[in-house]
């Protein structure tokens, strides 16, 4: 199916008919409004990391607040929980999330905030509303999306928007994992893109935070100010829990402890690990990710969404060495992505799942080389290094992963990875491979959200990749195609809660299906 403009027009102004309450409507400023002396929202609202009994909600005011939440099985919050309020200042960046626990499974949750200046807490705003469904705790059908890489290679809001977003709600999905590059720190955005076939991109939208890099806290905050700007991501935000993770547009391109900006003049802080730092504690002040106690900042986590699917959401970023040569022929501290504590974690989590299919999020894609230096092909970016050989590198700590996975018999795995800016299907075949001590498995690609559209990457034969689908930019000089050229892509998940199938299909952001297989389920005895 395609999505003309009419249709996803109507599409838009009819989901009332769901939940009670215009998708629109949800991000409109009306619920927003509040008196001289009340704080208005100027974000939407988000809600993220559900499971059967609990998820996060966020919300961000314009001046220092108290925020109250409430949520019901009911639209009309018919039996309204209460929780109790919480205190947003500038030093949360006005914003605030909180669990919501002890939850329904399997139910539509709506919540709704509420706000008060600290200096007058009797005047409450209007409320601003949100809704998501709770995981099931039987077997029934579920439908999810993911994709990456959003506001990109100076492609910001124009007139039509992201509205890769709004195709994505229109297929009702349960969530939507971002896999990363959720703002893009280090590409700023201007008016206008003068456009190879002579034509001029506009950017409706443009605020001084945009415009240049992010080096300071308050400069990466507005990164992400800029994305909740559009009315797509608003409106979809209010519908649709997101599960984020990141990767290196965060904070810079390919970044890792070897970057070096000390001849790079735009950036006046040079320290790679403060610039993190910085990124990081906006990426969670502005994301309805879950904290973790016991490592505050960690984005790997598992989500369990019922009984037919765990999601392991893994980070190649925060724990990686240097990106050097990718040559090493052993396994060092200087080698690794993932690391010894989230490498043990994964497998344990692993072995403990009880779920008939578990989705490894990964942030980039396992047999694809991406060079730290395009230009002289040098520096290993990612998981590959190119020499189509026996694992050397970093390629031996997903060699240590695969033979664990094989030799546990960990069945019904797949991996799901956006990063390259466009959509592809690899099979992993252990009869192709250098390296055969795994089990076959698949890894789908989908992206941009909204943001340049590139061509395709070289393969490593290391684990034995073979390209099933791809849609991508012609290469060369045919890069960087701007969304309206409506090269946009995402991928969407359903498994049936009868047949405990899983079925993949990719998309475009006008909806139309390129791709699709359906995967049979292993069923141990």
């Amino acid at each position: 199916m395609t999505l003309t403009e009419t249709t996803r027009r109507r599409f838009l102004s009819s989901m009332g008919a769901v939940g009670g309450f215009a998708l629109a409507g949800l991000a409109m400023p009306y619920y927003a409004r509040g008196s001289s002396s009340r704080p208005v929202f100027t974000a939407g609202v988000q809600s993220g990391d559900v499971d059967a009994n609990s998820g996060m909600v966020w919300a961000q005011v314009n001046r220092p607040a108290r925020l109250h939440v409430e949520y019901s099985t009911s639209d009309r919050f018919a039996n309204a929980v209460r929780v109790a309020p919480i205190d947003v200042t500038p030093g949360t960046n006005l914003a605030g999330k909180l669990l919501l626990q002890n939850l329904p499974d399997d139910q539509e949750i709506f919540y709704r905030f509420r706000a008060a200046d600290l200096q007058d807490l009797t005047d409450l705003s209007e409320p601003i509303h949100g809704q998501f469904r709770t995981a099931p705790a039987g077997k029934r059908s579920i439908r999810f999306a993911w994709s990456g890489d959003t506001a990109g290679q100076g492609w910001g809001i124009d007139e039509e928007g992201m509205r890769t977003y709004s195709t994505i709600a229109y297929h009702r999905p349960d969530f939507m994992i971002h896999s990363g590059d959720t703002i893009y720190a280090d590409n700023p955005i201007t008016d206008e893109v003068r456009l190879r076939d002579g034509g001029v991109w506009k950017n409706r939208v443009v605020t001084e935070a945009k415009r240049d890099i992010a080096q300071t806290l308050d400069q990466f905050r507005g990164q992400w100010t800029y994305n909740l700007l559009d009315e797509h991501v608003k409106a979809f935000n209010a519908v649709c829990p997101v599960f984020y993770q990141w990767d290196d547009h965060e904070v810079l391109n390919n970044w890792s402890p070897s970057t070096d900006l000390r001849d790079d003049d735009r950036y006046k802080e040079k320290s790679i690990a403060t610039l993190a730092a910085r990124a990081s504690r906006a990426f969670h002040e502005m994301t309805p990710i879950r904290y973790v106690a016991d490592e505050p900042g960690r984005i790997y986590r598992k989500v369990s969404y019922g009984p037919l699917l765990d999601v392991f959401f893994i980070d190649l970023r925060s724990y990686r060495g240097p990106n050097s040569h990718g040559l090493d022929a052993e396994s060092t501290p200087e080698s690794r992505l993932l690391g010894e504590r989230q490498l043990a974690w994964l497998k344990r989590e692993l072995v403990r799942s009880t779920a008939t299919w578990k989705v490894i999020a990964c942030d980039l894609p396992i047999g694809l080389v991406i060079w730290d230096d395009y230009g002289h092909r040098t520096g290993s970016e990612s998981i590959s290094n190119g020499d189509n050989g026996a694992p050397l590198g970093r390629e031996l700590e997903f060699a240590n992963l695969l033979r664990f996975i094989r030799d546990a018999g960990i069945a019904n795995m797949i991996w799901l990875t956006a990063d390259v800016h466009y959509t592809a299907v690899h099979y992993y075949d252990p009869g192709k491979a250098k390296f055969r001590e795994f089990l076959p498995f698949w890894e789908f690609v989908a992206g941009p959200l909204h943001s340049g559209t590139y061509g395709p990457q070289e393969l490593d034969m290391t684990f034995g990749p073979e390209v099933k689908f791809m849609k991508a930019a012609p290469g060369g000089a045919e890069q960087n195609l701007p969304p309206s050229a409506g090269m946009q892509f995402f991928g969407l998940v359903d498994i049936d809660g009868q047949t405990e199938q899983l079925t993949v299909r990719l998309m475009d952001r006008n909806d139309t299906e390129l791709w699709r297989t359906t995967l049979d389920p292993q069923i141990s005895s």
